[in-house]
């Protein structure tokens, strides 16, 4: 099967996160992974990632979190696909590892490589500013999936997470 691996997929999340907030706004790593249902290590781990691609800030202490780096307009898909390690190839002859031998005049390597580099585009195409802008109700559906209101997950217990207050 073609596809991302999971820790890209929760890198999209939390960009997105992050995009529909807006510009500027921070947010704490333990809010992003408590809204989005994400194992906290995890993102922490992805955040760093992203930071070091310089597609989200971090700041410490009081006050902290992380926020976007630059602006949602500026990064896209294929930002956070690299930056997390995933390269854009359908077909492993097109990995500079896995060199073919019959590469000269392949046919179906030179339709592989076609129908990647328009993937390639369109992941390039495709920014977080619009997506954020063209599905609303997306912060909104992952605010309602963190109380666990409607969604028949079971209701967190405060106490488990050692928020009783004692």
């Amino acid at each position: 099967m073609l596809g991302i691996k999971r820790e890209t997929d929760y890198a999209v999340r939390t960009v997105l996160h992050l995009a529909a907030l807006g510009e500027g706004d921070t947010v704490q790593v333990r809010d992003v992974a408590e809204q989005k249902i994400l194992p906290l290590s995890f993102v922490r781990r992805i955040v760093a990632r992203l930071s070091a691609a310089g597609i989200v800030a971090t700041t410490r202490g009081m006050g902290g979190g992380i926020q976007l780096g630059r602006p949602a307009s500026e990064i896209s898909l294929l930002d956070v696909c690299t930056a997390m390690g995933d390269a854009i190839s359908l077909n492993r002859c097109l990995d500079e590892v896995h060199t073919c031998p019959f590469a000269d005049g392949c046919a179906a390597q030179n339709a592989w490589a076609s129908a990647t580099a328009l993937l390639e585009e369109h992941l390039a195409s495709v920014t977080f500013e619009a997506l954020a802008r063209k599905d609303r109700k997306h912060f909104a559906a992952h605010q309602r999936l963190s109380s666990h209101e409607g969604t028949g997950l079971p209701a967190r217990k405060k106490e488990a997470r050692g928020e009783d207050g004692a």
